[in-house]
């Protein structure tokens, strides 16, 4: 059984897997809860968001280039704090990006369908997206590049709508009213729900060229262009909308150019679906590597360690992740599985900067500054999430826990497993 998956993609690629991961479901979904929980405050939220994604970016480059391997900060907690650890990052992230998953198939959904065709549709997207995947990772990248390019352009139509049409308020951009501390931590929580998928990159690094250069330098390109993206964006929607329709709003980036020229907003609902979409093909990916990396250490059934042999990916663990998405889309709620999502790829940064803080020598590319930020950072957002979100988080980690108990009975010393 193949089990080894071949290097394909340059730094363009990389890129583009990282920005499509970025630019998905977080630009046409987040905004409205994290405006209910800080009003107008959210940009306040992103730019803290966007601190501590630089932070945890820094990190995962600085582990990717040591440990160049699939799976992410499964490998880098394994290898950095022991097997426990790795195993807790890489649990985090399949529950916490699966939930993504659904957020970004619902989210393609709304822009795309009306209330009562969104659920079978998000389905069909999902089953849609994991036979792309099947095909093979340059497949992969090819469509996302398509993807990236025609949302960039509308959501630049977006901004010239909002900022030409007549429509839009500096006064609804920036509030003078009572500072919410605690919503504005709570929206930079839910917020980091949107800059999360330059995790793609490195969790594809078994499929990267000259990954110790290529990998570091992706993610920080990738995670900048998605933060001008994000603030452009961000600041022209709450301009038109204000703080209150943006909240309500299921698809506020359509709602805002509706309201300025009534013909972009159908492009708008285009670059919706088409981002979400993008985004879902690799997060899928994503999740596959992680997954493919643990059934490889016996933490996941060692079946979804299976790589075809044709198209070198891990095609069980991709089929098995898209099976259980498109399940979940049909009874899942879209904020909720931001928040939970939110949760689970909180605490796996967390351990990312924890393991970023043990590496030294040719490897420490940072400051450790900057690994206490993230983790401090990831530690605190996790706190302020909607409690539902944090509750239904910590039941579904202790299950992780408990089965990896059963499984692994006793704790063996790193070094010795």
């Amino acid at each position: 059984m193949t089990t080894t998956l071949a290097r394909r993609l340059g730094l363009g690629d990389a890129v583009t897997v990282g920005l499509g991961s970025m630019i998905g479901a977080g630009v046409f979904a987040a905004f409205a809860p994290a405006a209910a929980a800080a009003g107008s405050w959210l940009l306040v939220g992103l730019a803290l968001a966007a601190v501590v994604a630089f932070c945890n970016a820094t990190s995962s480059g600085q582990l990717a280039a040591q440990y160049p391997a699939s799976g992410g900060t499964y490998v880098y907690g394994r290898e950095r704090l022991g097997p426990w650890w790795g195993y807790l990052a890489g649990w985090c992230f399949v529950i916490g990006k699966t939930a993504s998953c659904a957020a970004m198939a619902m989210t393609a959904a709304a822009y795309a369908v009306p209330d009562g065709w969104q659920r079978p549709v998000a389905a069909a997207v999902v089953l849609a997206v994991t036979a792309v995947n099947l095909r093979g990772v340059t497949r992969t990248a090819l469509a996302t590049k398509v993807i990236v390019g025609v949302v960039l352009v509308l959501l630049a139509v977006l901004v010239v709508a909002c900022l030409g049409g007549g429509s839009f308020s500096g006064s609804r951009v920036w509030s003078s009213g009572s500072v919410d501390l605690y919503g504005i931590w709570q929206s930079a929580g839910l917020l980091f729900f949107a800059f999360a998928g330059y995790a793609r990159i490195a969790t594809m690094g078994e499929e990267v060229r000259d990954p110790r250069r290529t990998i570091p330098l992706a993610i920080l390109i990738a995670l900048s262009l998605a933060i001008v993206v994000y603030v452009v964006v961000g600041m022209s929607t709450l301009g038109v909308l204000g703080a209150d329709r943006l909240a309500g709003a299921t698809a506020p980036l359509a709602d805002a150019a509706g309201a300025t020229w009534s013909w972009a907003e159908p492009l708008v609902r285009v670059a919706g679906a088409l981002a979400a979409t993008g985004a879902l093909l690799a997060l899928v990916a994503g999740i596959g590597r992680t997954s493919l990396a643990m059934a490889r250490e016996g933490d996941l059934p060692r079946p979804l360690a299976a790589v075809h042999p044709t198209y070198q990916v891990p095609h069980r663990a991709e089929l098995t992740v898209g099976l259980v998405v498109a399940a979940l889309v049909l009874v899942a709620d879209l904020r909720g599985a931001i928040g939970f999502s939110s949760f689970g790829v909180l605490l796996y940064y967390a351990v990312a900067n924890a393991s970023a803080l043990t590496q030294s020598g040719e490897y420490r590319i940072y400051p450790r500054a900057l690994q206490v930020i993230g983790l401090l950072g990831c530690l605190s957002l996790v706190a302020t999430l909607p409690w539902r979100s944090v509750a239904l988080g910590v039941v579904v980690l202790v299950v992780g826990i408990a089965g990896r108990l059963v499984v692994v009975p006793r704790q063996v010393p790193r070094g010795v497993r």
